[in-house]
C-alpha cells in the first residue's frame, strides 16, 4: 500500500472500526496473480477490532483500499490480556460507519 497504508488505518481508527493498526513494512508476497506468478514487497498491517466490528470494517477497507482484490482475513483470538481485549472492546464499540 505505500504511504496509503497510514493513511487507510487512519481513517478506520477515526471511524472507531478499529482499535489499533500496526504497520509491519518489507514483506515479501510471491502468489499466482492473472496466470502470472508475481513477487512483491509489500506492507502488511495488522487491525485489531472486536468481532461486531467486522462488517463495517470490511465496507470500509473495501472503499478506502486501492487495490482491485485486497487481502483482508479475519483470525478469531481466543485470549488474550483482559485489559488489552477490554480497550479494544471500548475503542471499538462508538463505531461510526
Amino acid at each position: 500500500m505505500g504511504h496509503t497504508d497510514a493513511v487507510v488505518v487512519r481513517a478506520l481508527l477515526d471511524r472507531r472500526l478499529v482499535a489499533c493498526g500496526t504497520i509491519l513494512p518489507a514483506a515479501r508476497s510471491l502468489y499466482r496473480w492473472e496466470d502470472k506468478l508475481a513477487d512483491e514487497t509489500e506492507v502488511v498491517v495488522m487491525l485489531k477490532t472486536r468481532s461486531g466490528a467486522i462488517h463495517g470494517l470490511e465496507r470500509a477497507f473495501k472503499e478506502l483500499h486501492p487495490y482491485k482484490v485486497p487481502e483482508l482475513l479475519a483470525v478469531p483470538v481466543t485470549g488474550g490480556l483482559e485489559r488489552y481485549l477490554g480497550w479494544i472492546n471500548s475503542e471499538t464499540s462508538l463505531t461510526i460507519v
